[in-house]
C-alpha cells in the first residue's frame, strides 16, 4: 500500500496581509505609470528641444556679433519683451499684444475655412459621383489651386469693396481646393460592396451621403481640411499685410515699416506656433472621425 504524501496546508493570509497588498499594488501600478510617462515624454519632448536650444545657440553665434544684419536671440528678448511676456495687453486702437492681434485674424479664417469645407465637401461629394464631372471640372480645379492667395486680393477688393470680407474670400478660395478635390477622390474610391448595400437597403440620397459617403470618404476628406488649413493661415497673414487692421499680419508689415526686427521675429514664432496647434487640432478630429484609417 502507498502512502499518499499531504501537502502541508499553506496558513491563510491574515486581514492585515491582505490590507497591506491591497495598498502596495497601488503603488507599483502609480510607479509603472510615471515610469511610462517619463518615458514618453524624454521620447517626444526632449529631441525637439534639445534641437531647439541648438538652433537658439547657433542663430545667437552667427547674429550676436556687432553689425548683424538680423536681430539675435538675446537682443529679441530684450526689444521685444512686451511681447513675449503680456500677449494681450491693450494700450490703444492700434498697441494691443500679439495674442490678441491671433485672435483676429484666427475669427477670419474660422469663417473663411468654415465656408471652404462646407462648400468643398458638398461640391467634391457631387463631383465625386459623377465621372464626367470629374472629367470636366478636375482641370478647372488644378488650374485655380495654383493661383496664389495674394494674387486673387485685388479681384476680391474690387468685388467686396471692403478689406475684411476680402480677407476672407481669399481664404476661402485658397483652402478650399484641397477640401474639394480630396472629397471627391475619397468619394471615387468608396468600394462597391458599400453602393451595393445602399442599394440593397434602399438608402436615399441623403442616408447614403451620411451613413456611407461620409465614413468611407472620412480619410481623405481631412488630409484636404488639413491641407486647407494651413493653406487659410497662411493666406490670412498674406492678405492682412495688404488690407491692414489690427491682425498679425499687419503687425508685421507694420513693424517692417517702422524697422522694428525683433517685433517680427517673435509675430513669426507666434504664427508658426498657432499654425502648428491648427495642424494639430484637424489632424486630431480626422483620426478620431476615421478611427486612425489614413487615404490610400
Amino acid at each position: 500500500m502507498s502512502l499518499a504524501v499531504v501537502k502541508p496546508k499553506q496558513p491563510e493570509q491574515t486581514e492585515p496581509a491582505k490590507v497591506v497588498a491591497l495598498q502596495m499594488k497601488p503603488k507599483r501600478d502609480f510607479k509603472r505609470t510615471a515610469r511610462r510617462l517619463g518615458v514618453y515624454l524624454a521620447s517626444n519632448l526632449l529631441p525637439p528641444l534639445v534641437c531647439a536650444t541648438l538652433l537658439l545657440l547657433l542663430w545667437q553665434i552667427v547674429f550676436g556679433r556687432a553689425g548683424a544684419t538680423l536681430p539675435s536671440p538675446v537682443q529679441v528678448w530684450k526689444e521685444a519683451q512686451d511681447l513675449i511676456v503680456d500677449p494681450f495687453f491693450v494700450n490703444g486702437p492700434q498697441d494691443i499684444g500679439l495674442g490678441l492681434r491671433v485672435w483676429t485674424s484666427l475669427q477670419r479664417v474660422a469663417i473663411g475655412f468654415g465656408l471652404a469645407a462646407f462648400v468643398g465637401i458638398l461640391v467634391g461629394a457631387t463631383v465625386g459621383q459623377s465621372i464626367w464631372a470629374m472629367r470636366g471640372l478636375d482641370p478647372i480645379f488644378q488650374i485655380l489651386r495654383t493661383v496664389p492667395p495674394l494674387a486673387w486680393l485685388p479681384i476680391s477688393l474690387a468685388a467686396f469693396r471692403d478689406s475684411s470680407p476680402s480677407a476672407i474670400f481669399v481664404i476661402f478660395i485658397t483652402s478650399i481646393w484641397p477640401i474639394l478635390i480630396n472629397t471627391a477622390v475619397g468619394v471615387r474610391n468608396i468600394p462597391q460592396d458599400y453602393r451595393n448595400v445602399a442599394e440593397v437597403l434602399r438608402l436615399n440620397t441623403f442616408e447614403f451621403f451620411w451613413k456611407i459617403m461620409l465614413p468611407s470618404a472620412a480619410p481623405y476628406i481631412f488630409t484636404g481640411l488639413r491641407i486647407g488649413i494651413g493653406l487659410a493661415w497662411l493666406a490670412i497673414v498674406a492678405a492682412e499685410m495688404l488690407t491692414g487692421g489690427v491682425g498679425i499680419g499687419f503687425f508685421i508689415w507694420d513693424a517692417w515699416n517702422s524697422s522694428r526686427l525683433p517685433d517680427i521675429v517673435v509675430a513669426l514664432f507666434y504664427i508658426g506656433i498657432v499654425g502648428f496647434v491648427l495642424d494639430r487640432i484637424v489632424g486630431a478630429l480626422g483620426s478620431l472621425a476615421s478611427r486612425g484609417t489614413s487615404a490610400n
